[in-house]
């Protein structure tokens, strides 16, 4: 890790790049050392957490769950651990926003070190790599409880995927609810240790993430107009007119798309060929149309 070694920066507390969400929070460190880039102060971002021991089940959602953020345009904050957390960076790195992690070691340590690819690919992708302990510095035991509290602090909410009743992640969710953060919890079958934590937490309060949309709500995202934006940056100008035109509750025919467009008959049917291929609109009877709905 000699190359990261040259690249590592170090923020304290009262300079202008030192996270603004850690700020005004009590036992925040003096001083961050990171490789890559610090999560922007204005871009929401939410931590996900969860079991190192994880089931597959657990896995898949850390992954759809953080995509689906990503997509959205939120920051997933998590600790490059096995499991959960690894999980929940590589969903990040399959949507559109860089994802951030918090070390228990230096930030030149990559811990486990089966995670040095992930690790690798946070820093391509435009995301960054934090810890509070030098450079060099090993992943101590205890080092892990007390990365947690800045891996919630940098997040507007934490959600935990899985965790047993006495876990590292529930750790972090107290951290949070010190901090005046909200916590989700994903459930989970009763008789599985690995979603006791879960439901537990779900008991005493926490949000229930039954799906990734009721956190984007929570954190103020329409999902659905950001995936229309999405879309709309895809399509030529031609296509965005015809795409306007059309109401996901309505059917519009293909003559009404020509009165309305100013196009001719020939692109009209080009153009509405290509948004079917594309699998953004349907079409419903003869030549009648609709937007796909993104939910």
């Amino acid at each position: 890790m000699e190359e990261t070694l040259s690249k590592i920066k170090c923020v304290r507390k009262g300079e202008k790049d030192y996270p603004e969400r850690l700020y005004s929070l009590p036992h925040m460190p003096d001083e961050l050392f990171y490789v890559g880039n610090l999560p922007k102060d204005h871009t929401p971002s939410v931590a996900i957490v969860g079991a190192r021991s994880s089931s597959v089940y657990g896995r898949a959602q850390a992954f759809r769950y953080a995509k689906t953020f990503s997509e959205a345009g939120v920051a997933v904050i998590s600790g490059l651990a096995a499991g959960i957390d690894s999980e929940g960076h590589k969903g990040a790195l399959a949507g559109t926003t860089p994802t951030f992690a918090v070390l228990g070691s230096g930030v030149d340590v990559c811990y486990p070190s089966s995670n040095k690819t992930l690790y690798e690919k946070i820093l391509r992708q435009g995301g960054g790599i934090l810890s509070e302990f030098a450079p060099g510095t090993p992943p101590l035991s205890y080092h892990f409880p007390l990365r947690n509290r800045i891996i919630s602090g940098l997040a507007d909410l934490v959600l935990v995927v899985e965790a047993r009743k006495k876990s590292g992640s529930l750790i972090t969710a107290n951290h949070a609810l010190e901090q005046g953060k909200t916590v989700y919890a994903l459930p989970g079958q009763v008789n599985d240790a690995l979603s006791r934590g879960c439901n537990e937490l779900i008991f005493d309060g926490a949000g229930i993430a039954y799906c990734p949309e009721v956190i984007l709500a929570e954190l103020g995202i329409d999902s659905g107009q950001k995936k229309e934006k999405e879309q709309m940056k895809r399509l030529s100008k031609e296509e965005e007119r015809i795409f306007e035109l059309l109401k996901e509750n309505e059917l519009t025919s293909t003559e009404q798309l020509i009165r309305q467009s100013g196009f001719n008959a020939e692109t009209v049917n080009r153009i509405v060929m290509r948004l079917l291929i594309d699998d953004i609109i349907m079409e419903e009877g003869r030549n009648q149309y609709a937007k796909k709905p993104l939910a």
